[in-house]
């Protein structure tokens, strides 16, 4: 007779033993490695070896495979679902970092050398970023619950296993890539192309570019690039940045997904034994599972999770019972969950994330994000072999200058390196640098008392002065005049004149509006493709602005051929300034959208679904 796989096992207390002792292991194991432990490294790492071999031996004689399953099902479940909805609240976020996954020199360059495939390339899936976003998002949810609720074991755990293969390969990649690497990019270009032209001429004196093959209508191009390292995996979205107050490391990551797999491979080589919960089963899972969830709320500081967890999982119960004969199994159960996360992406694509980690949150202080940085301590650190021992040391420069090693003709200098004291960090807002060109300036944006002090400021006295030989006049500064260089015979005097520094190029205008009293933005991060259906309400505010005396002002992402088709277009005789569309994509997913900032401290920001009507933005930020 077959025996009956239960929960107890041989033993419930033993398993319940072997189970801590496995888990303590796995913590100390992963502890060994973590550069804040390397002192003790080794005895972490014997320690975690020790306790997890045992613990597995001890689980499998006394039949604890089950009890162990369960608890990684509990585990494993509830981080699914919250490490998929912090991305499904920003499915537009994640996808920016999948485009940085696909670019070539990214994930694409390991097969490339791996395989010798130079032309290889992911850049065809940058155009699906935002589904693939939205699509893993979903299956970590949807997988997560009915991991908890006991439904297509076996699909379930096969699927995955092969998720969080493909997800550790990927922090692997991210641990593990070097800038200093380089690999072979195959290209191919239209003749017509003008970049063909130009590799073809690099190509006769660079090294790392080699043509390949030409013909009248393109040309294959071998080029040695260095890859392009993804210092972020996204795991969490912004949710551990902003909460926490820093993502995880490549190294973190990558030892994350580690123990994923070993805990959905408990799950996976017990999906024989498996059966669907009972309905007592479906409680305790899910009050265990909604306790694992509450647990990385807390760490998120978004308690969003805990509602929509139990929702999902019950929702799903729900499901299995009332779904009749279509949809009342496992099926019908991730169907609704589906539905319930597709409407949760929908909204926030539409709008905003429901839940802001971003440095330009609402509440957010810009002034004190853009000093919150560490500056570095580092110090210098001489190394010396020995000539006869071959033995090397390393001095301070205090050291170095007491030792007098220089004196020992045995010692032979071989290096000065510089060793971290304490890390660099840098401030959490270092890249908002509105700025107009000084040839693009216009009377819009001069008109404004942010420009105004600047071009006050930058005002210089020149010399005016004629060029006999070409009948024209030129502008200099006086400490740039001399005799011998613009000598009677060629060159006259002929005034001074006040005017602006001519090494003014740019006018940037951060600090201006961070001080400013209260300021209203137009924000586009692409000029070229945002949505303008609201532009009407845009503009009345912006009168509104004018009369109450508030600045109001664009910032965007375009050509200058762009925003003056843009202003004809809309007729919107807006200031605009200019900065780098991946700041923009921090500052608001939605494109345009609007934000109101006070003394630097972001108060509102609308969605261009959501801006307000002019009666309702002067009642709530114009009094």
């Amino acid at each position: 007779m077959k025996e009956q796989v239960t929960l107890e096992g041989r033993s419930l207390v033993f398993n319940i033993v072997m189970v801590v002792l496995n888990l303590t292991g796995l913590t100390f194991l992963v502890m060994g490695y973590h550069e804040n432990f390397v002192e003790s490294s080794t005895l972490f790492k014997f320690l975690g070896l020790i306790l997890m071999i045992g613990s597995i031996g001890g689980l499998v004689i006394f039949k604890g495979r089950y009890l162990m399953s369960s608890v990684a099902r509990v585990l494993v479940g509830g981080l699914f679902i919250v490490s998929g909805l912090v991305k499904a609240n920003d499915p537009l976020g994640f996808s920016y970092k999948l485009e940085e996954y696909f670019e070539d020199g990214a994930l694409a360059f390991r097969i490339k050398e791996w395989f010798g495939a130079p032309g290889f390339s992911m850049e065809y899936f940058i155009d699906f970023a935002l589904f693939l976003s939205v699509l893993i998002c979903i299956a970590e949810i949807v997988l997560g619950v009915l991991t908890i609720i006991g439904g297509k074991i076996k699909l379930v755990s096969y699927s995955m296993l092969i998720m969080m293969l493909f997800f550790t390969f990927l922090t692997w990649h991210t641990a593990n890539c070097d800038k200093d690497m380089t690999f072979v990019d195959r290209d191919t270009y239209a003749m017509t192309d003008p970049v063909a032209e130009m590799k073809i001429e690099s190509a006769k004196t660079d090294e790392g570019i080699t043509v390949v093959s030409k013909s009248d209508t393109e040309v294959v191009i071998d080029e040695v690039k260095a890859p392009q390292c993804v210092s972020d995996c996204g795991c969490f979205g912004d949710a551990m940045k902003g909460s926490v107050g820093r993502s995880l490391t490549p190294k973190e990551s990558l030892w994350k997904d580690i123990v994923l797999v070993y805990l959905v491979l408990w799950i996976f080589v017990a999906q024989w034994i498996v059966k669907p919960n009972t309905r007592k089963q479906n409680m305790v899972y899910t009050v265990t599972s909604m306790l694992m969830i509450v647990f990385f709320s807390w760490v998120f500081g978004w308690y969003f999770p805990v509602f929509f967890g139990l929702i999902s999982i019950v929702g799903a119960l729900w499901m299995l019972r009332v779904g009749g004969k279509f949809l009342g199994n496992y099926y019908g159960a991730a169907l609704l969950v589906t539905v319930i996360c597709l409407f949760m992406t929908t909204y926030v694509l539409m709008y905003e994330p429901l839940k802001d980690y971003r440095a330009y949150a609402v509440g957010a202080n810009l002034v004190e994000k853009m000093n919150d940085g560490v500056d570095g301590v580092y110090e210098n650190v001489f190394v010396y072999k020995n000539s006869k021992t071959g033995e090397k040391k390393e001095m301070t420069e205090k050291e170095y200058m007491d030792s007098k090693i220089w004196e020992d003709t045995d010692w032979v200098y071989e290096d000065r390196v510089q060793k971290t004291i304490v890390a660099a960090i840098n401030p959490t807002v270092m890249d908002f640098k509105p700025m107009v060109s000084i040839t693009d300036l216009t009377e819009l944006e001069s008109s404004l008392e942010i420009v105004k002090s600047i071009l006050d400021t930058s005002k210089v006295e020149l010399l005016r002065i004629y060029d006999k030989k070409y009948d024209d006049f030129m502008e200099i500064p006086f400490e740039e005049y001399s005799i011998e260089g613009f000598p009677a015979e060629e060159y006259e005097i002929r005034d001074t004149v006040v005017n602006y520094n001519p090494e003014l190029t740019d006018i940037e205008v951060d600090r201006g509006i961070i001080e400013e009293e209260k300021i209203v933005i137009l924000i586009s991060r692409r000029l070229s493709d945002a949505n303008w259906s609201s532009v009407d309400r845009a503009k009345e505010i912006f009168e509104s602005c004018k009369k109450k005396g508030v600045p109001f002002i664009m910032i965007c992402n375009g050509t200058r051929a762009e925003v003056d088709a843009f202003r004809k277009k809309h007729e919107f005789d807006v200031p605009i300034f200019m900065m780098d569309e991946t700041e923009l994509k921090i500052v608001s997913r939605s494109n345009p959208a609007l934000v109101v900032l006070e003394k630097g401290v972001v108060k509102a920001k609308y969605a261009f679904r959501s801006i307000p009507t002019k009666e309702s933005f002067k009642e709530k930020h114009l009094k």
